[in-house]
């Protein structure tokens, strides 16, 4: 390659330049690898703040992953020691075996009633309450270990709550119970009923298997008092109420708010614990929630 006065190649055609810029791409490639071997300090410092962060993810990846083999080998010996306990049924033995202990209840008791004539007047949000208060109740029932038999009286298939009932309970219309127009004071003995109201004089000393125990199944925001007292008063029939002013004490709250009004699963829970344990102070814990503003006395620190 000959080079004339003013730089340009002489003697040379196509081929030459382009040997001539492969030289130079060569001698470029050979320079590169020298310049990125050479980081600034800032790139380092960022790359060990880097590997810091790393290990530190991987040390809590590694203590997540240990604790869920922990969590799944102890699920598992758990089902083992189960299965040795309890062998397996399947769900149509266990329904079938609900069902019994719950018709069993319809010949020794207890038995409980839930009054539903005072539902016409109610709005459709109390009686979508209703409905999932019924839901719970009889969910709890299946499962006790001493199951009520439950009558809903008052109880008409046309109704806006048996709509309602149907539209928020799975399975409504295989309930194992009775499913009753007539009221509660025609369908049992006026002797036989208890009617539970906050507003009874006299409190609840015991759960008798031969009585029927009576709820007023109302929902009412308005908060209308005395209802279900009185109605019972009309018929001359026995009440009571539940002994939360024998065993509990009002608890100072934020909102100073206390009632002894509970709903009909919150009641339910009160007979059903105390009808298994044979203590109130059990059977109130359970069925009387803090946001009623009532607190067992023992707990009073």
């Amino acid at each position: 390659m000959l080079l004339g006065q003013d730089g340009l190649v002489e003697g040379a055609g196509e081929d030459g330049i382009s040997e001539s810029f492969a030289l130079l791409q060569i001698e470029v490639d050979r320079e590169s690898p020298e310049r990125e071997s050479l980081p600034t300090g800032g790139a380092a410092c960022c790359s060990k703040n880097v590997q810091r962060k790393q290990k530190h993810w991987e040390k809590i990846v590694a203590a997540k992953q240990s604790k869920r083999k922990q969590e799944r080998e102890r699920r598992k010996a758990s089902r083992a020691g189960h299965t040795v306990n309890c062998p397996q049924h399947s769900k149509r033995f266990l329904r079938a075996l609900t069902k019994e202990r719950l018709l069993k209840a319809k010949d020794s008791g207890p038995r409980l009633c839930i009054d539903l004539s005072m539902t016409d007047h109610m709005s459709k949000k109390e009686l979508s309450r209703l409905a999932g208060q019924i839901r719970r109740l009889y969910g709890s029932n299946k499962k006790a270990d001493r199951p009520f038999w439950i009558c809903l009286a008052g109880f008409t298939a046309e109704s806006p709550l048996y709509t309602e009932c149907v539209r928020m309970n799975d399975g409504f219309s295989s309930y194992v119970l009775d499913l009753t127009e007539e009221d509660c004071f025609s369908l049992f003995p006026l002797s036989t009923l208890v009617y539970l109201t906050p507003d009874s004089e006299h409190a609840l000393e015991d759960v008798d298997p031969n009585k029927v125990y009576v709820l007023g199944g109302l929902v009412d925001e308005s908060v209308q008092k005395r209802v279900t007292f009185q109605k019972a008063r009309e018929h001359s029939v026995q009440t009571a109420r539940l002994p939360i002013q024998e065993y509990m004490v009002r608890h100072q709250n934020k909102k100073n708010y206390h009632s002894e009004i509970l709903a009909i699963n919150q009641v339910f829970d009160i007979l059903s614990t105390y009808l298994e344990t044979r203590s109130w102070p059990e059977a109130l814990k359970k069925g009387v929630s803090p946001g009623k503003g009532y607190v067992l006395q023992n707990s009073v620190g």
